[in-house]
């Protein structure tokens, strides 16, 4: 059995800032397990530039980003454990563990879960068709490009037009890909106005929005898809041999299911409160676990937060008594994060974060607690799989003992 003070699950940015922010705050024994041969978590594989603003406060490449998390985790004497797997629990803060090395527990005063999301596959968004080669998702797609070096294809169609998608355009044109076209099911793109200038314009990629990928079409390799225009109904094909099907993202949040947490119905990860505290004393969870897919540097960000609450609980021993008031999302709304209130403080980055079902004009979205309004804001833009911040000045005027606090949009 090891033990530690702190245990990590995951060496992504999230996990990788939390154990530097724990060994700045004077926490010993850090320890990181993360599946994975090596330690940065997706950023490793995204050979794009844009990676560390918020964070650390420069401009890197995904692979230098990782690697400077890397070098400072391990500077700090952060324990980092790579190809180890957190497969269970035998406590609510012992977890098993299977290495090179063999089997173990590994024990520690507090756990924080940072496995992160993952985009769905074809699969779960029950796309049907033959079953040929070429099928990929973003994530795929960059390690065979970046880490293996791998042929991927000639002609790709891109199924999304969010974030992650126009980077899995990047991907696509750094191996001499030609992109046939991004389809979206929504009415507009879900990117910044720069990304979409440098894919429509200078890379000339058509963007088709209200349009859904209805069918795969090949034999040995992907020969087309059929393509269907959700206004008019109109089918096509397009000619293509690979397939990225990008975002959707899902947390993974298969370990915290394991460990009986209470998980939120709307977002599918962890019930966390402002302090990123579990409905299980002494685990925290952080980082795109809870908000699948903010950038690397927020999810780093969120790391820091969940350290400085896991340092509080290890020098006090408190954990709330009450049980935390839930935070609902109202349709089109589909989640809030964190989504739980268990006292007045602030959540990371004094602000919560939402993501709504579809395109909606400008709105007021309003926090209430039964029939008492707690706050209303107005959102100029409301666009999925783009981030909506709401500021957290609500909070200290929630009723603890009251009932669940929802949010809700109301058309202006």
């Amino acid at each position: 059995m090891t033990a530690a003070d702190v245990l990590i699950v995951g060496a992504g940015p999230a996990g990788l800032a939390t154990a530097l922010e724990l060994r700045r705050l004077g926490v010993e024994r850090v320890l990181v397990a993360d599946r994975e041969e090596r330690a940065g978590g997706i950023p490793r594989h995204c050979g794009h530039t844009g990676f560390g603003v918020r964070d650390l406060h420069r401009l890197l490449t995904g692979p230098r980003y990782a690697a400077r998390y890397v070098q400072l985790a391990r500077a700090a004497g952060v324990d980092l454990r790579t190809a180890t797997t957190v497969t269970g629990w035998n406590a609510p803060t012992a977890a098993a563990v299977t290495s090179p090395a063999g089997l173990e527990t590994i024990e520690a005063r507090a756990v924080v879960l940072a496995t992160g999301c993952r985009e769905r596959p074809r699969a779960a968004r029950l796309v049907p068709g033959t079953r040929p080669l070429g099928v990929l998702t973003t994530g795929a797609l960059q390690q065979l490009v970046y880490l293996h070096r791998q042929p991927v294809g000639h002609r790709a169609v891109i199924v999304g037009a969010e974030h992650v998608s126009f980077s899995a355009v990047l991907t696509l044109a750094h191996a001499g890909v030609a992109a046939a076209a991004m389809v979206t099911e929504h009415a507009r793109h879900q990117t910044y106005a720069p990304f979409v200038w440098l894919t429509a314009t200078r890379l000339r990629v058509p963007i088709r929005t209200s349009a859904r990928v209805t069918q795969i079409l090949g034999r040995q390799r992907v020969e087309a898809v059929e393509v269907t225009d959700l206004r008019s109904g109109r089918v096509e094909h397009l000619a293509c041999d690979t397939v990225v099907f990008t975002g959707d993202w899902i947390p993974d949040h298969e370990l915290a299911r394991r460990g009986q947490l209470i998980m939120d119905c709307d977002s599918r990860a962890p019930r966390v409160d402002q302090s990123l505290r579990t409905s299980v004393r002494g685990v925290f969870a952080a980082g795109n676990l809870l908000h699948g897919a903010e950038t690397a540097d927020v999810a780093a960000l969120s790391g820091r937060h969940a350290a400085r609450a896991v340092h509080a609980f290890l020098d006090t021993d408190q954990w709330p008594t009450r049980p935390a008031v839930p935070l609902r999302c109202a349709a089109p709304l589909r989640w809030i994060s964190p989504s739980a209130l268990s006292d007045d403080a602030p959540p990371p980055r004094r602000r919560f974060i939402l993501r709504v079902a579809d395109v909606c004009s400008p709105s007021d979205v309003v926090v209430s607690q039964g029939a008492r309004v707690l706050w209303e804001e107005r959102q100029r833009r409301l666009i999925p799989n783009l981030p909506i911040h709401l500021a957290a000045d609500w909070v200290d005027t929630v009723d603890p003992a009251g009932e669940e606090v929802v949010v809700q949009v109301r058309s202006v």
